[in-house]
C-alpha cells in the first residue's frame, strides 16, 4: 500500500470551538460548541456525522473548513497541517461546502451562471471567458441542470433545484473533499432521494470524499461508510455504518437508533423504543464528567467525576462510556 493511500485525506485532532457569550455586567462565559473532537476520513470515503439539534455537528463542519477560527486542536489535509493563511487558502481549493438551506445560501441578485462561476473567479481557474462559460455549463450538467437555467435567478427554482445549484457551486473548484451540512433536510422526501443518489453518483464519477452531516439516520445509513455520533459538543461513538446500526454500544446511540422507523410492522412492534428523559443540557452549563449522564439510565457517581475516554473497544469501533462493557 502506498504512503498516500495510508494517510487519511482529512484528519482532525482534538478540535475545539468555543464562543464567548455575554452573561451581563461585562462578563462572558465560553459556550463549548465543539469540545475535543477527533476523527479522520480516508480518500473516497463518506463519514456520516449525526446527533440531535444543537450538538455541534454544523460547527464541526464549518470549523474544519476554517469558516470559524478553531479555538484549539489541529486539522490536517493529506498529512499536512492547515493553519497559516496560505495553507487555508490552498486547502479551500480542495475542500468546499454544501450548505443546509438552499433558500438563504444563494445570492438572490446573481444569476445561476454567476453563482456557480463565483469560485472560479475567486481562485482564477480559467484563462478566458469562453473557458469559464464551458466550465459552468459542464458543472450544471453534472447536477442535472441545463444551459437554459444559466441566465435565471435562484428564486425562479424549486428547493431541490436550488440545492443542485449549491452542489454545482461546491464542485466548481474541482474539490477532493466536500462538507455536506444537512443538504437534504430542507427538501421534500421525494426530492431527498434524488439528491442523495446524485451525491453517490458524483462521488463515484469524481472520486469525492464527504463529511455528511445529518439528523436523519436512514439517510446517513444509505450514504455513509462510517458513522460518528455526537452529543453536546463531543463524539460519543464512531464505527462502520453497518456495525453502528446492528450493534450500537453507547446508550445515546442506542436511543437514537431505537427511534428509526422500520417499514416491517412485525419488526417495528418487536422493537423497544428507548425514550430519553429530560432535555439536552445547555453547552453553557454542561454537566461535569460524561455530558450524557443526566439523561442516561446507566449513569453512576463515577460518570459525574470524570470524562470517559474515547477509545477503541473492538476493531474500528470507538466509544466514550465508562460502563460500555457492563451494559453490552
Amino acid at each position: 500500500m502506498s504512503e498516500q493511500a495510508k494517510t487519511p485525506l482529512v484528519e482532525v485532532r482534538d478540535l475545539k470551538e468555543y464562543f464567548n457569550i455575554n452573561t451581563g455586567w461585562f462578563r462572558t462565559k465560553p459556550l463549548k460548541a465543539v469540545d475535543g473532537v477527533s476523527f479522520s476520513i480516508n480518500r473516497g470515503e463518506t463519514l456520516g456525522l449525526v446527533g440531535e439539534s444543537g450538538c455541534g455537528k454544523t460547527t464541526v463542519g464549518r470549523t474544519l473548513l476554517h469558516l470559524y477560527k478553531p479555538t484549539g486542536g489541529e486539522i490536517f489535509y493529506e498529512g499536512k497541517p492547515v493553519k497559516t493563511k496560505a495553507q487555508i487558502q490552498e486547502f479551500r481549493k480542495k475542500a468546499t461546502m454544501v450548505f443546509q438551506d438552499p433558500y438563504s445560501s444563494l445570492n438572490p441578485r446573481m444569476t445561476v451562471a454567476d453563482i456557480i462561476g463565483e469560485p472560479l473567479d475567486v481562485h482564477k481557474l480559467y484563462s478566458s471567458r469562453q473557458e469559464r462559460q464551458d466550465r459552468i455549463l459542464e458543472l450544471m450538467g453534472y447536477v442535472g441542470l441545463n444551459s437554459e437555467h444559466a441566465a435565471r435567478y435562484a428564486h425562479e427554482f424549486s428547493g431541490g433545484q436550488r440545492q443542485r445549484i449549491g452542489i454545482a457551486r461546491a464542485l466548481a473548484v474541482n474539490p477532493d473533499f466536500i462538507v455536506c451540512d444537512e443538504p437534504v433536510s430542507a427538501l421534500d422526501v421525494s426530492i431527498q432521494a434524488q439528491v442523495i443518489n446524485m451525491f453517490d453518483e458524483l462521488q463515484e464519477k469524481l472520486g469525492l470524499t464527504y463529511l455528511f452531516i445529518a439528523h436523519d439516520l436512514l439517510v446517513v445509513r444509505h450514504i455513509s461508510d462510517r458513522i460518528a455520533v455526537m452529543y453536546l459538543g463531543r463524539m460519543v461513538e464512531l464505527a462502520p455504518a453497518g456495525e453502528i446500526y446492528d450493534h450500537p454500544l453507547h446508550p445515546y446511540s442506542q436511543s437514537l437508533l431505537s427511534a428509526v422507523p422500520v417499514p416491517d410492522p412485525k419488526v417495528a412492534r418487536a422493537n423497544k423504543r428507548i425514550v430519553l428523559t429530560g432535555d439536552i443540557p445547555s453547552p453553557l452549563n454542561a454537566p461535569s464528567g460524561c455530558p450524557f449522564r443526566t439523561r442516561c439510565r446507566y449513569a453512576t457517581d463515577a460518570c459525574a467525576e470524570s470524562m470517559p475516554e474515547f477509545k477503541e473497544v473492538s476493531k474500528d469501533h470507538f466509544v466514550a462510556c465508562h460502563r460500555v462493557k457492563e451494559i453490552n
